[in-house]
Parts: C-alpha cells; structure tokens; sequence
C-alpha cells in the first residue's frame, strides 16, 4: 500500500467501456484499496446524440478542471487506429486534455491508440497503418530502463492487439522521445517522454479472457470478413479453449511501479 491516498483519473475510450472499467478498478483496488478512481467519457464523442445511460452510470462527462486536480491520469486506447487523428470527433478534446496535464505535471499513463495520439500531439510523430494486426501474446526486452519497467525479468510477455504503429525512425530521431521496451517482433511496448510520460502499447490492463473477446467481438461485428487468432494465447487454439494469462505478473508490477511513480511525483509536489 502507498504511503498517500492518491487520486486517479481514467478517461475510457474503449469500446467495452464496463469491461474497461472492471479491469482497471480491480487492478488498482488489489495494488492499494485506498486508491480512488474517477472515470471519465469525453463531451465531444455525444455532442450530436444523447450520452447512454451505461455511460452516464459509469463515469462523468471530462472535466478539465477536476483532472487537474488529480494525482495521475490515464488515456485509454480506443479501437480507431485506422481513422487519421482529425478525423476522429473527440481528438480536439482529447488534446486539451493533455495540454491540461502537461499544464499542472500531472503523471501521464497513455496507453495504444491514446499513446499514439499523445506521442503525435506532442511530439509529431505519425501513425503507420500496419498490413495485418498484430495481435497476441508476445515477448518483449528492456531496452533502456525507467521506472515503470523495474522488476521485469527478460522477456516478459505482453498481450498487443493494434492496426497501427508510430513511425519508428521518427521517434529515435527526436531528442524528447526513449523508446524503452520492444516486442521480439520489433514493435513498440514502451516509451517515456518527459519524466512523467509513459507511453504504454500492449494491453496490459486486459485480462485473461480480453483478447478472446476481442476477437469474438470484431468477428461478430463483420462476420464476412477474416480476422486471424490472437497468437500465443490458447492452450487449445482448435477449440479456443483456456486462455493463458501469461502477463499477470508483468500486469502487478507495471502499474504497482507507475502507482508508485504517481505516488512519488505528488510528494515531490507537496513539498515544492
């Protein structure tokens, strides 16, 4: 358990919101009960329609002003990877969001499609469409160390589910930017921006069964279209049976260490 009781700020933009919420909620509430989290929808994603019910009854509509007010803040990732950022009707709301935390040095967690639309919004780098999806569970290597990455024993599995990647040579050419931690694969897992930007592509926060409900839910949604399994993942991949949670451990200690960093980023602005 942390030494403070810190407040935490979720803006989920997935598209099992109730799933999203449940993973989040019981990773942290097992790190440290005292931990308080305030789920958020952004504004400008129902401008045109009335907001859902299940959303007004899981979360808040955003508030800059309360976020700022927060200890740590966390962007999701949103099943959108292929649409350019423009065009996506929240991304405005999304980047004066980030102009709030960066404002008030609030510890940033960006995680997939939300870490490539902060690395863009902050730094230019562009989002390459890739020919197929990776998808699956994969080994990944320490590159350069950071906090959020402590106790991590080489290679660590991760689960990655993405359409799209950052521009790699853009980002080794930018002076801000620490590409941290890669798959085997050579695809992004993380990377650290100012001292308390992370960046984070695979999914971490999913749980054993998430990217086997994945699946099952884009299949459903075009079932004339061929989507491959996610790899490295069923025990049985002719019957899809038993699903291997091959990440627990790396899930406990990435968000145990960036708890921690939140944690230690508030003290500091305490005592200033």
């Amino acid at each position: 358990m942390l030494d403070q009781h810190l407040k935490i700020g979720i803006l989920n933009l997935m598209h099992d919101k109730v799933a999203t919420q449940q993973r989040f909620t019981s990773i942290f509430k097992a790190l440290d009960p005292t931990v308080e989290l305030t789920f958020f929808y952004p504004v400008d994603h129902y401008r045109n329609r009335e907001v859902p019910a299940l959303v007004q009854n899981i979360s808040e509509p955003l508030d800059l002003n309360k976020a700022s007010q927060l200890q740590g803040f966390i962007i999701t990732g949103a099943p959108i990877e292929q649409m350019p950022f423009e065009q996506v009707e929240y991304y405005d709301e999304i980047t004066r969001l980030i102009d709030t935390l960066v404002e008030f040095n609030i510890p940033q967690l960006y995680i997939c499609w939300g870490a490539m639309a902060a690395a863009n919004y902050l730094y230019g780098i562009e989002k390459r469409q890739l020919t197929k999806k990776y998808f699956g569970v994969f080994d990944n290597e320490v590159l350069v160390e950071t906090p959020v990455l402590n106790g991590l024993t080489m290679p660590f599995p991760a689960p990655h589910a993405r359409y799209a990647e950052l521009d790699h040579n853009q980002i080794r050419q930018s002076s801000e930017l620490t590409i941290n931690a890669m798959s085997v694969d050579d695809y992004l897992l993380a990377l650290s921006g100012s001292d308390n930007q992370d960046f984070l592509f695979a999914h971490l926060e999913y749980d054993r069964r998430a990217l086997l409900a994945e699946y099952q839910r884009e299949t459903a949604a075009h079932p004339d279209r061929h989507y491959a399994l996610p790899k490295n993942y069923f025990k049985d991949i002719k019957t899809l049976a038993d699903p291997q949670f091959k990440w627990e451990q790396v899930q406990q200690l990435y968000f145990r260490n960036w708890l921690q960093k939140a944690a230690d980023y508030s003290q500091l602005a305490l005592i200033a």
